[in-house]
């Protein structure tokens, strides 16, 4: 099992945080987006927000990687429209391409 970290911001406008976490709450995430999330390897998923800084923390399988989720993520109908619908409150966080909604972060610190 191995444990990723990726941080994307949210478009800082009050409103728009407001909706974004209106669909984050139990049950406002579609089921067809929680199975493709399962279904690519994630064992655990929790989103944190800081201002407007989102923060997401994976326990994903050793077999999973990005490039596969993004493929079967193009491939899915629904799951893109839902990528869509959250683009609309997601922006890049500095020093990544603007296309690419969560970045990578590298760790720096673990407790020996």
């Amino acid at each position: 099992m191995k444990r990723l970290c990726m941080a994307c911001d949210l478009i800082n406008k009050p409103q728009l945080i407001d909706e974004y976490l209106e669909y984050h709450k139990p049950g406002g995430v579609w089921p067809e987006i929680i199975s493709s999330i399962k279904d690519s390897g994630v064992l655990d998923m929790e989103i944190y927000l800081q201002g407007s800084r989102l923060i997401m923390v994976l326990e994903v399988d050793d077999d999973f990687d990005f490039e596969t989720k993004t493929r079967l993520d193009q491939q899915n109908p629904r799951v893109a429209e839902w990528e869509e619908l959250m683009w609309q409150f997601q922006q890049a966080v500095p020093g990544v391409s603007e296309d690419q909604k969560w970045a990578p972060m590298e760790r720096i610190f673990k407790l020996p």
